[in-house]
């Protein structure tokens, strides 16, 4: 006798996990661009074979890189129990997190722009949120 995995049997809760995921994935995804820009600042060296072998010898660049790796294979598993319409654009909450991000680590500012694009990618994804709900 064959048994159904849980997820296969309950819709809900296969959607839930893959909103967890995807959410999950966007941080990590935030994370890995931070910890990329912050290992080529300073002594990066210019070229894109140089900057390619620096990778190895750079703990925060191979973090990151790392860390993106992660987020993809996290993104793979959403995908495979979420909805593609619903998933792909939670995605891009990692924008959100990424200006927060800088605006904390790097001191970047923010201006009226950025914070209406912002408002406007969150806003966008809590459309798409409720529509799929329906």
């Amino acid at each position: 006798m064959q048994t159904v995995p849980l997820v296969q049997r309950n819709p809900a809760l296969a959607r839930n996990i893959a909103l967890g995921l995807v959410l999950i994935c966007t941080f990590v995804g935030a994370a890995a661009q931070i910890l990329m820009k912050t290992g080529t600042q300073g002594t990066a060296p210019d070229g894109a074979l140089q900057l390619f072998l620096y990778i190895f010898r750079s703990p925060r660049l191979f973090a990151g890189y790392a860390l993106y790796g992660l987020s993809t294979v996290l993104l793979t598993v959403a995908l495979k129990y979420g909805e593609l319409s619903l998933i792909y654009p939670v995605i891009a909450l990692t924008y959100v997190w990424v200006t927060a991000l800088s605006v904390f680590v790097f001191g970047e500012t923010l201006n009226p722009f950025k914070v209406v694009g912002l408002c406007t990618v969150i806003f966008g994804v809590g459309i798409l949120g409720r529509a799929s709900r329906k």
